[in-house]
């Protein structure tokens, strides 16, 4: 590289002169002597620190790779060690099956895909009350395979259990389980001894109260040492979560109370959030809940019986400290392989949720996706805001505790400082995020000056990244990787992501998770580089049933015929599938770039991710149809121009003879969806037309709404602002 810097590019961007002029020294040097990828490594190690200014670090990124050829990809801001090259858990795992490459390890998973997770469930300590005599049936084709034939299990006992060692032995279990702090609190530990307690005290409740195996008992709580062991202990007993967001309008929640068929609930009187105390009891009465365990908004760490409800219940609903057994031993419950373990909800096309549970298998997934794609090893502390209602908090316990790592949780809002100071504290590494999360840090800089050096990895997933934020984000650690992560809650998991021995791009993938595969077809069904993604079943994680919707006819109806040899994410012959390949439908829209990178640029279908919660347009149509004046509406999500989280816009036609401004009328659309839906859903515009585009069998076509806005409001706009680099 030949490109040298001058003094004033480096004091306009937030530097002293003294400290400017020594690092200009330094990092010509480097600009003269260094490929653009060797320049980078250097500056970001050795240069750079969380302390300069993010603008400066965007700057000098931008240098580096200013004569950077896209064919390669886009420019890694970050590259694996040779440490972590040795001592990865996939590294080991390629020296154990002799392969030389990452390309080969992910070529193996999926075609050998038996064998593959009989290695993973060797190397995540599955325990069996009866050994499985086949790993996978395929009698019924990919669609409904049967796996781990003739075994018996409960998934809980692998969370306490370390790999290839017995239940809780005096070696871990003092081990911390859970670090968590309330809002404006101190930081508290759990052991393992201790969780496995609490959940066998929650399980004794459960038959105390005369629940039996099969129930459906729901959780509409905020993410808590005790809600993790309410969740365990459900599952212990044979019982079936269902998983409800405690930010959910009283509506939704009784709409997956019915779905569920629950036959109780836990909650919360009040939620403390931001200083503020937020009413959670009484969405959950006015929903019309079943039989209500209420725990008090805070509890002491030592006694978990004390501390009562601030409010009073319903007849019928039981207090924590009533309901909470004291008896600390029992046996779990034996289930088969595909029994339930969890009901969750993801939004499809239409307006009811897909209802689609999970097996005591699908946790292997989120466990192995821990192990291999984030490198989650023993002793490691685990953070990632998020909740019970969203498939994440399932993943976040199973993919920690089974790993035998720590999970970490923060009580109160993570956009603020107190959060930042959590993670320093607690001295997370593997930190979870959401993109409009670390767009908020970003622009408030309330991380500014903390020390997350702990931290080895972080993880984005629930929106399209943008790479100017994930940038930021990695700045905030000295570097570190962002293990992109997307799938869904019907694969358990994901199905692309990255790892910690690729080099990492922000905002990009680097893999098909390993296990599963994928292609790329345009319209007509033809190999594509940009298009819609298919998955290549079968995998442990998938779902095989919807409670209320016909699986076959959401995923694999009409999906396109493809053979064999035309290969997969990786144009790989998959010699192991059967020819034509049955594709498995999932709705994004996924562009393969140079380098093996790839990005992801939202849906194909209705559905949009908000703030990392999916939800259809139908969804929120049917919340807007509620409003006075309103004739019909149509909620499209639009990314913005230089990529990133969706915007929600609405489309309105008003009734006849009725006149309102925009702005009132943007108001009283968000009152109805904070009210009836989700106060999270957050709208960024409204426009009002006189009619909606319609094809000719009378379906709205939001695809043409989705175009139209884009060129008549962002690229009109100049939304983006170039860079001059000098």
């Amino acid at each position: 590289m030949t490109k040298e810097l001058k003094l004033e590019q480096l004091t306009e961007r937030g530097l002293e002169e003294p400290v400017a002029v020594d690092m200009l020294r330094c990092i010509n040097q480097l600009l003269s002597s260094l490929s653009a990828s060797e320049c980078w490594r250097k500056i970001s190690q050795e240069v750079l620190t969380p302390h300069h200014p993010f603008q400066l670090h965007q700057f000098l990124y931008e240098i580096v790779f200013s004569a950077w050829d896209t064919q390669q990809g886009p420019p890694p801001a970050w590259f694996p060690s040779d440490e972590l090259m040795q001592n990865a858990n996939i590294a080991k795992l390629m020296r154990e099956l002799k392969l030389n490459s990452y390309e080969e390890l992910q070529a193996w998973s999926v075609q050998n895909c038996a064998d593959f997770w009989n290695l993973m469930i060797q190397k995540l300590g599955i325990r069996f009350k009866q050994a499985f005599t086949n790993i996978v049936h395929l009698s019924c084709g990919v669609e409904y395979p049967q796996w781990l034939v003739d075994a018996k299990l409960n998934i809980v006992d692998s969370c306490f259990s370390p790999p290839c060692g017995p239940p809780i032995n005096r070696g871990t279990e003092e081990a911390p389980a859970i670090v968590f702090q309330p809002e404006g609190g101190a930081i508290s530990t759990i052991t393992y001894r201790e969780l496995n307690s609490l959940t066998n005290r929650a399980a004794n409740g459960l038959m105390d109260a005369g629940f039996n195996p099969g129930d459906a008992i729901a959780i509409d709580m905020p993410m808590t040492a005790e809600s993790v062991a309410i969740y365990l202990g459900i599952i212990k007993t044979g019982c079936v979560v269902v998983s409800i967001a405690d930010s959910f309008a009283p509506d939704e929640i009784k709409v997956r109370l019915r779905l569920a068929n629950a036959k109780a609930i836990f909650t919360q009187d009040y939620i403390r959030r931001a200083g503020k105390q937020l009413p959670l009891y009484a969405k959950v009465v006015s929903a019309e809940a079943p039989k209500a365990i209420v725990l008090p908004a805070f509890l002491p760490p030592v006694d978990w019986g004390e501390g009562g409800v601030a409010l009073q219940l319903r007849d019928g609903d039981l207090p924590w400290e009533h309901f909470l057994s004291d008896n600390e031993e029992f046996n779990s419950v034996s289930c088969n392989p595909d029994d339930y373990t969890n009901i969750l909800f993801s939004s499809g096309t239409t307006g009811e949720p897909k209802v689609i549970p999970w097996t005591q298998t699908t946790s292997i997934k989120c466990a192995a996706d821990g192990y291999l794609h984030h490198d989650i090893q023993p002793g490691d502390v685990v953070a990632w805001p998020t909740n019970l209602g969203w498939m994440m908090g399932p993943w976040l316990i199973y993919a920690s505790l089974i790993n035998r790592a720590t999970i970490a949780l923060y009580y109160g809002a993570p956009t603020g400082r107190e959060f930042g100071q959590f993670v320093q504290d607690a001295r997370v590494n593997i930190l979870g995020v959401v993109p409009s999360l670390v767009r908020t840090w970003k622009n408030t800089e309330c991380m500014k000056g903390l020390d997350w050096r702990a931290i080895k990895a972080f993880s984005s997933t629930g929106e399209c990244s943008n790479s100017e934020d994930m940038l930021f984000l990695m700045s905030l650690a000295g570097y570190r990787p962002i293990i992109e992560y997307c799938g869904g809650t019907e694969i358990g998991g994901a199905y692309i992501t990255g790892t910690v021995v690729q080099p990492a791009a922000p905002a990009t993938f680097t893999t098909p998770a390993l296990g599963l595969d994928f292609i790329i077809l345009d319209e007509d069904g033809n190999h594509t580089d940009n298009g819609e993604v298919f998955l290549i079943p079968p995998s442990i994680g998938l779902s095989t049933e919807l409670l209320n919707q016909d699986h076959h006819n959401v995923y694999f109806e009409g999906t396109p015929k493809v053979e064999k040899a035309e290969g997969g994410s990786q144009q790989l012959p998959l010699t192991t599938h059967h020819s034509p390949l049955t594709l498995r439908r999932h709705g994004d829209q996924v562009e393969r770039l140079g380098g093996g990178y790839y990005r992801i640029h939202g849906r194909v279908d209705d559905t949009m991710n908000l703030g990392g919660i999916k939800v259809s347009s139908a969804e929120i149509e049917r919340t807007l149809s509620l409003v006075s004046g309103i004739r019909e509406t149509a909620a499209i999500a639009v990314s913005p121009p230089e990529g990133g989280p969706s915007r929600l816009v609405i489309y309105a036609v008003l009734l006849q003879g009725v006149n309102v401004e925009k702005e009132a009328l943007k108001t009283t659309l968000q009152v109805a969806i904070k009210e009836h839906l989700n106060p999270l859903f957050r709208i960024h515009d409204v426009v009002i037309v006189d009619s909606l585009p319609r094809t000719a069998s009378n379906k709205v076509m939001r695809r043409v709404l989705r175009e139209k806005y884009r060129t008549a409001f962002w690229e009109k706009r100049s939304y983006v602002t170039r860079r001059k680099i000098l």
